[in-house]
This record gives C-alpha cells, structure tokens and sequence, in this order.
C-alpha cells in the first residue's frame, strides 16, 4: 500500500494482480487497484476529474482522463472517506501508474489537485 496527502486529502493505494482475467501467453496482465480517499480537511471536497499515467515495463506510456471515478464525482465530507476499485491492463509483466484528482473545496469553490502516489504493478512470479 503506498499514501500520500496533498491538499489535506489523503490517498491510499491497494494493488493485486487478476490471473483469471490475464492472459501471459498473450501478454495480458490485469490488475485491480483500490483507491481510499480521505478528507482531512474542515471542508466538503468533490472529486471532479482524474488524469492517469500509466506506464509499462515495455516502454508504452498512456494517458487516461476523464470526469470522475467509477461513473461517480463524489462529495467526501470532512473526516469521511471515499473507496472505489477500478483495473488496468498492461502488456507487460511490470507497470506502474500516477496521478492527480482535481477536486473542488465546496466552501469557497477552490480547486484542488492531489496527488495519486506512484505505485507498482509486478506479477507476483515477477517478485521472486
């Protein structure tokens, strides 16, 4: 699990590797990421956007953005937290992703952009 707070929101990352949903011989490898955001701020946040970059051993680097997570731009309430899964396919055994949220301070309409921390994403034979 990797953490990081910008802006006075946490982000906390949980990864695991999907066998039953990868396909190695055809360089398939899907992987599920667990995303918990906590406000610890005073104020209502919503989560307006997110900006992915999600890289591959293999040199491949995309993109993703987007309005929302999960089909949802939710309002996290000071000292309440927010949790979604979501997954990635990479087309090689090793991979990491990063980040921002743009989010709004419901009080005073300011924008915020918090950080996703970098994290792995390693077939679990690839750790031996």
């Amino acid at each position: 699990m990797v953490q990081q707070v910008t802006e006075g929101v946490s982000i906390m990352v949980e990864t695991s590797y999907q066998p039953a949903q990868s396909n190695p011989l055809s360089s398939e490898h899907l992987f599920a990421y667990r995303i918990t955001i906590e406000n610890l701020t005073a104020y209502p946040v919503r989560l307006i956007s997110r900006h992915w970059h999600i890289l591959d051993s293999n040199g491949t680097h995309r993109e993703v953005e987007g309005e929302g997570v999960v089909g949802e731009q939710p309002v996290i309430a000071p000292g309440d937290h927010y949790q979604y899964t979501s997954g990635v396919n990479l087309h090689s055994e090793i991979g990491k992703m990063y980040g921002t949220y743009l989010m709004e301070n419901l009080f005073n309409k300011k924008k915020l952009t918090v950080g996703i921390p970098q994290f792995h994403l390693v077939v679990p034979a690839k750790m031996n």
